[in-house]
């Protein structure tokens, strides 16, 4: 569904993604690893149409992705149909006076006329636990509570791959635990494909099939199933994802991590 081939992309001059070949299948659950600055929020930006490559090419669904092909209304609107992206920052991704024009925003912009518009966010209110927020302003909410609304804004538009930059920053371990069983429902129950961003180990041994590292020199260190990446300590060690003194165990007996904080 998603193939970049030998991608690379530069800020200012300085490399922030190199010679980046990777595949994503429909219905995919993947995780993006590695220090701050490997690439990884670069790349989702990619993935979405934010920005291009300078050289190599993206395609989504069999279609080059371009700058020239996003210009063109049409296109634009059945490509960001088709694939959603949450903001590392949810405060970025919620500009509109209350809850509920905010997650109508993305159909209005599509559309839809307003029966549906109603339709699709009395859903997502339900699906999210919003319906007591619907007039609320979103800068007067919690962090959690912020990007439930995000995530709704984007669910409203029913997009088949759902794109997540750190999708647990900021969030308490209640709301980052509710937040892993709503991916994994997405994913598992709703076929959604999830690609995501973390530095947070054990969300990827428990949220993705597979796992993608990146290192400081903004190339894929590792392209694995998250268990055998997981059990690679070495290549951890050398990405600077674990330190010296990790942890490998919980009451199931499953590994777990002491994880450097960037």
């Amino acid at each position: 569904m998603i193939e970049l081939k030998d991608v690379n992309y530069s800020y200012d001059g300085c490399k922030a993604l190199k010679d980046i070949s990777l595949k994503v299948e429909k219905g995919e659950s993947v995780s993006l690893l590695g220090p701050n600055g490997s690439g990884k929020s670069t790349l989702l930006k990619l993935i979405n149409g934010l920005i291009f490559p300078e050289s190599g090419t993206y395609s989504f669904d069999g279609e080059e992705i371009t700058e020239k092909k996003l210009k063109n209304a049409g296109f634009s609107k059945r490509f960001h149909q088709r694939l959603g992206f949450v903001f590392q920052n949810s405060e970025t991704q919620l500009f509109c006076s209350d809850v509920y024009d905010e997650i109508a925003f993305g159909p209005r912009q599509m559309g839809f006329d307003e029966k549906e518009v109603e339709a699709r966010v009395d859903e997502c209110l339900g699906l999210l636990n919003l319906q007591n927020f619907k007039t609320r302003q979103p800068y007067h909410l919690s962090g959690g509570e912020k990007k439930k609304v995000a995530i709704a804004s984007v669910l409203a538009l029913n997009p088949e791959v759902l794109v997540l930059d750190e999708p647990m920053n900021g969030l308490d371990p209640r709301t980052e635990r509710w937040l892993t069983e709503f991916i994994l429902k997405l994913n598992k129950e709703a076929g959604k494909t999830i690609i995501l961003s973390t530095h947070n180990l054990e969300l990827v041994q428990d949220i993705s099939e597979r796992a993608v590292l990146f290192e400081e020199s903004h190339c894929i260190a590792a392209d694995l199933k998250t268990f055998e990446l997981l059990d690679d300590i070495p290549l951890l060690k050398r990405i600077n994802l674990v330190d010296e003194y990790y942890h490998r165990h919980d009451e199931h007996g499953h590994e777990h991590f002491h994880i450097h904080n960037y």
